[in-house]
């Protein structure tokens, strides 16, 4: 039995099968190894474990009551289901081995603060998270996805969980679907049609109720980022800019918190949603707000930024950005209109005043040009907008 001490960490690498004919020799033979390293805590590194049975159960029982901290890693799928069964995985960390992918060479078909979404082959896209320590947001998401999936939003629940490279991957079934993106940039004659549908699926997802707290709650988060800004705002600006968002009526309905044309796809003329991370609740002007961001405010000193990401023009951009506002608000009247869009600016321009700052955009010339724009822009709406509800 091969055995490490890495930093006062011991792992143990148990090998074969334990089972009633050996399972008291294994547990001695690991408590002398404990006897003769003095260590802090203690890993089981199960990755060449092939069987348990409750024998050996009962010695890894009596490893944990002397060492608490006890874990257990890289468990393959058979094992890893009696020790579920057993209820061993609610008393202990245990952590099941992930199959090894690579996203050498793959095309990148999304991208957002978490991760890059990338196509595998023409069945098959994965998600890979930037975060090493992501396990726990990869069962949030796969949770948010389910919730959504019952509440008839279609979308695709992620069906199993790899390794890549040190991080990890959620893997979809997403037979040759292609992202609205990539289907206005090869067909820009049709982006009218590909906007009424991107239009009804946002309306879907906000009319979809949920419970109070079910899901993270967007207002709390807006507030947050104008709090952030105080300091680098006028003290009347930043008064009313709070109080405006503090002002936003509560509601319960369902937000995707990242809504753009790479996180929505098409397979088989069926509508989906993907990248599920961002899944919150609250007034539709939160989600305005980040839709105005994806296609002219976060590129609106650097063009290319947009062209690059999406693969379009940033004049397609734009006329997806009008089009879509038409059909939410079922109006083409320019000043209603521009109404309800400079509600939707108010948060944008504080969401991206601050990720600006909070990337040390003081340090670029690009990034100081983007705080004053968002700055010189918050300055003009907060003088004339007096609500954010519509």
């Amino acid at each position: 039995m091969e055995s490490k001490l890495d930093n006062q960490l011991l792992t143990i690498c148990p090998e074969g099968r334990i089972s009633s004919a050996n399972a008291e020799q294994i547990g001695a033979e690991i408590e002398a190894i404990l006897d003769g390293t003095p260590h802090e805590t203690v890993v089981l590194d199960a990755e060449k474990l092939e069987y348990i049975s409750s024998a050996g159960l009962r010695a890894i029982l009596k490893i944990r009551k002397r060492e608490p901290s006890l874990k257990i890693v890289n468990v393959s799928a058979d094992v890893y289901e009696v020790f579920e069964m057993t209820g061993f995985t609610e008393m202990m960390p245990i952590e099941k081995a992930y199959r090894r992918l690579s996203v050498e060479g793959c095309e990148v078909i999304g991208q957002g603060a978490n991760g890059k979404v990338y196509r595998l082959d023409d069945e098959t896209i994965i998600k890979v998270y930037l975060n090493p320590d992501c396990l726990p947001d990869i069962h949030r998401e796969r949770e948010l996805a389910r919730k959504a999936f019952v509440l008839g939003i279609p979308t695709a629940i992620p069906y199993d969980v790899v390794k890549v490279g040190d991080g990890y991957g959620s893997v979809f079934e997403l037979l040759n679907a292609k992202s609205f993106a990539k289907l206005i940039a090869a067909d820009p004659e049709h982006l009218d049609h590909y906007v009424e549908l991107y239009v009804d699926l946002m309306k879907k997802i906000h009319s979809t109720e949920l419970k109070p707290g079910e899901i993270p709650d967007m207002k709390k988060t807006a507030i947050r980022w104008a709090e952030f800004l105080e300091p680098y705002l006028p003290e009347d600006q930043y008064r009313k800019l709070h109080a405006l968002i503090e002002a936003v009526p509560e509601r319960n309905t369902m937000m995707h918190g990242d809504y753009h044309i790479k996180n929505v796809m098409m397979q088989n003329g069926e509508v989906l949603l993907i990248d599920m991370d961002t899944l919150c609740m609250g007034h539709p002007v939160f989600e305005l707000a980040s839709v105005f961001l994806s296609y002219c405010g976060y590129s609106e000193n650097n063009h290319a930024m947009l062209e690059e990401f999406y693969g379009i023009p940033y004049d397609v951009a734009q006329k997806l950005w009008k089009k879509t506002t038409q059909l939410y608000f079922g109006t083409e009247d320019e000043a209603k209109l521009n109404e309800y869009i400079d509600k939707a600016k108010v948060i944008g321009y504080t969401r991206n005043m601050r990720r600006v700052i909070r990337r040390n955009g003081f340090d670029s010339e690009l990034g100081r040009k983007d705080i004053e724009t968002c700055k010189a822009h918050l300055a003009e709406l907060l003088a004339r907008v007096d609500s954010l509800d519509f």
